[in-house]
């Protein structure tokens, strides 16, 4: 199978539309991705326990609607509510890396 020419990588993609790495657009655009897929986790996680969004609300003290938005945009979170998220109401254990 032959590779179009025309064909551009996702990282071609973003350094083209958002600018590169480092650039204040680009960074933006990286720390929603990174939001975006906590949210992601949180889910899939809730969902292995078999939790609705209202039963783990319940187990942290948080509206369903408020469980709702994490899920959907985990870009607004709190390590707090992040932890009790994930301690509290899920019986897990957080692992965050800083990278320099």
């Amino acid at each position: 199978m032959k590779k179009n020419p025309n064909t551009k990588a996702w990282k071609d993609i973003k350094d083209s539309v958002y600018g590169k790495k480092g650039t204040e657009r680009r960074d933006m655009l990286d720390r929603e991705v990174e939001g975006f897929k906590i949210g992601l986790l949180l889910r899939k996680a809730r969902e292995e326990k078999q939790l609705t969004q209202e039963q783990l609300g319940q187990l942290v003290d948080k509206k369903r609607t408020y469980i709702s938005r994490v899920e959907n945009d985990g870009s607004n979170l709190t390590l707090r509510t992040l932890f009790d998220i994930v301690e509290k109401g899920l019986g897990g254990k957080v692992n965050i890396s800083i990278e320099v």
